[in-house]
């Protein structure tokens, strides 16, 4: 019988970061996959990053997770979005090579010490007691584990839909985890169906760039690992394109609605609201002329095209007529059909924030299974139940983010206390302290907590101490450095578009206007009252005028915080009693029970609980003297 600490099922992003974060904490990691061809594959879009995306990509780098060195080492283009708003908001987002991403990743778990891939298709959790202590493939082989993180993704009952046409797949091309499914639904786990797509594959040769908008990445490029220093080689980069769908387009899909799955009521699982079919674009927003269309190459190695924004389940017929709608399309020919598929999800209000399972001990859940979206939350799903199951094996204390340290935070408890109906997405919005959970300040925030945890290495650490100390030494210059309104200085400002001093300043309060940045204000520091070199550039450079350009609105977001602190700090007992409290309503009390919240802010958050509810509970707790 083989024997390891910890199993993970399904090698997908979550499953990866989930292994990697194990094997590396120096527990003995199996991982089972049903095609080891496939692991780290982008089932979907060639992309990562994006709105809030981006975050979560550089938060799993700074506490030492894989994905953000993965992309950089694999992206064919690079792009900050939203650079002309405000910073909480500004995320970074890169086209990546399909193939060298998925091998990248497939050699770092071979090659991991501690890791062993395995193809196996896993059927039972084995459990004695309430605990994990093994699982069964379908080959009927038995290994004895400690603790299992489940990362199925879209496989558990997967059902793959072209047209009126179904099909039991995990992706297309790929087989389900039907027995599984079986087994949670034998267990009494809450299970659900939810539904998600892609797009009809487009052969690029096929297509007429001439009539179309390129839309090319950053250069320079800004790489999303912190540890990826400025200037490292990139693979050669390659140009979007952008076009639309027509009105053609839009009365070839109205003529065919009653061939699409999801009108048909042949899908019962719940798409993404805020990634819809082109189907559900065309019937919803019947007033709307066109839609963007992103032709996003899928490789370097490849002619095959993603085109972003027309994921469809219509049949393939359709498929190539609608696709022939759009300009530059007109000659396009369909390489893969676009599909929906539907799939088993288990209701993540059964889960710890530690992301384990409530009803059995060891049993971790991360990614899809979860019922949330996209590669970057499954991602960052799979690194914390990978630090959380080795800390359970060591009976550790585990790894819990809030609201106020991480969108990684914000995603899990978003997820196990309010739930979700639908494909669960993160956005910005979603975030209450999202200036201080800025893109460009997740080392700041996280890399202590990956170093204590044990996964950020040497190299990363001391690049992040270095990084700190410089900014912390321009810092200390700018409020150090006095600037005297001289005939110079005031010449200089003039030049940098800036009105003259008329009293002395500290560099740091010339650098709150808005036309002043810090590469600007080297010539002043020079003719200061003591000189000083200001030298840094770049993301360091930028993390500095952050700091002080938004130094009034980040103090009085971290006033916030201190106040949800509060609450958090008020822990509620796990065995906590809500029946017969007075004063709580019985549907209170069935989600408190339900839930079991583990603070009074986390029970503040669940739907339902009331105001007043919180303050019984408060009372309470005085009485039994926990606050």
């Amino acid at each position: 019988m083989l024997d390891f600490d910890i199993a993970v099922i399904g090698a997908g992003h979550a499953g990866c970061e989930a292994a990697l974060a194990a094997a590396r904490l120096g527990c003995r990691t199996l991982v089972c996959v049903i095609n080891a061809d496939t692991i780290g594959a982008l089932s979907c879009n060639p992309a990562i990053g994006g709105l809030a995306k981006g975050h979560l990509v550089r938060e799993i780098d700074a506490l030492g997770g894989e994905m953000a060195k993965n992309i950089d080492a694999t992206a064919i283009q690079f792009r900050r979005l939203n650079t002309s708003k405000g910073p909480a908001v500004r995320s970074s987002r890169a086209q990546a090579d399909r193939t060298h991403y998925r091998l990248r990743m497939k050699g770092m778990l071979e090659t991991q010490p501690g890791l062993a891939v395995r193809q196996a298709m896993v059927d039972e959790i084995l459990v004695d007691k309430g605990r994990v202590w093994g699982l069964r493939t379908s080959l009927d082989e038995v290994v004895r584990v400690r603790a299992i993180v489940v990362a199925t993704g879209t496989f558990l009952n997967g059902l793959v839909h072209v047209g009126l046409k179904n099909f039991a797949a995990g992706r297309l091309g790929d087989f389900p985890s039907t027995v599984l499914a079986q087994w949670f639904k034998a267990q009494g786990f809450s299970v659900g169906r939810m539904k998600t797509g892609t797009v009809p594959r487009i052969a690029g040769n096929s297509i007429d760039y001439s009539r179309l908008e390129a839309q090319h990445g950053d250069d320079p490029v800004t790489f999303f690992s912190f540890s990826t220093p400025p200037g490292a080689p990139v693979l050669p980069q390659r140009p979007c394109h952008i076009t639309y769908t027509t009105e053609a387009t839009h009365e070839i899909i109205r003529g065919s609605i009653d061939q699409s799955p999801m009108y048909a009521g042949v899908i019962e699982g719940i798409g993404a609201r805020y990634c819809p079919s082109v189907e559900d674009k065309i019937m919803r927003f019947p007033d709307k002329l066109r839609h963007q269309i992103f032709l996003e190459p899928e490789g370097l190695d490849t002619v095959e095209i993603y085109p972003n924004g027309i994921s469809t389940s219509l049949p393939l017929a359709t498929q190539i007529e609608l696709v022939h709608s759009i300009p530059g399309m007109e000659s396009a020919r369909i390489m893969r059909p676009g599909y929906a598929i539907e799939y088993d999800f288990i209701d993540p209000r059964g889960l710890k924030p530690s992301l384990e399972t409530k009803a059995v001990r060891g049993l971790f859940f991360a990614g899809q299974i979860n019922g949330s979206s996209g590669y970057e939350e499954a991602a960052a799903q799979g690194l914390m139940a990978g630090i959380n199951s080795v800390r359970y094996c060591r009976e550790e204390e585990p790894l819990i983010l809030d609201r106020s340290q991480a969108y990684i935070g914000v995603l899990i408890d978003d997820l196990v206390t309010i739930g979700t109906k639908e494909p669960y997405r993160l956005f910005t919005s979603r975030a209450e302290y999202r200036l201080l959970l800025r893109e460009d300040n997740a080392d700041m925030r996280l890399c202590a907590i990956g170093r204590e945890v044990g996964l950020l290495d040497d190299a990363a650490w001391r690049a992040f101490s270095d990084k700190q100390n410089r900014i912390q030494t321009c810092l200390d210059k700018l409020e150090n450095t006095r600037i005297k309104p001289t005939v110079a200085v005031n010449q200089q400002l003039a030049e940098l578009g800036s009105s003259p001093l008329k009293q002395t300043l500290s560099l740091e309060e010339l650098l709150r206007r808005p036309e002043l940045n810090v590469k600007r204000l080297t010539q002043l520091a020079s003719l200061a009252e003591t000189p000083c070199i200001l030298e840094e550039e770049g993301m360091v450079a930028d993390e500095i005028e952050l700091q002080v350009k938004y130094a009034g609105y980040i103090q009085r977001q971290e006033e916030q915080v201190e106040r949800f602190r509060r609450l958090e700090r008020m822990e509620l007992p796990e065995d906590f009693q809500y029946r017969g409290l007075p004063g709580l309503s019985n549907e209170v009390v069935e989600k408190l029970s339900t839930i079991q919240p583990r603070s009074l802010g986390q029970a503040a958050r669940i739907s339902g609980v009331t105001p007043a509810a919180i303050s019984v509970l408060q009372v309470h707790l005085k009485r039994l003297g926990r606050i």
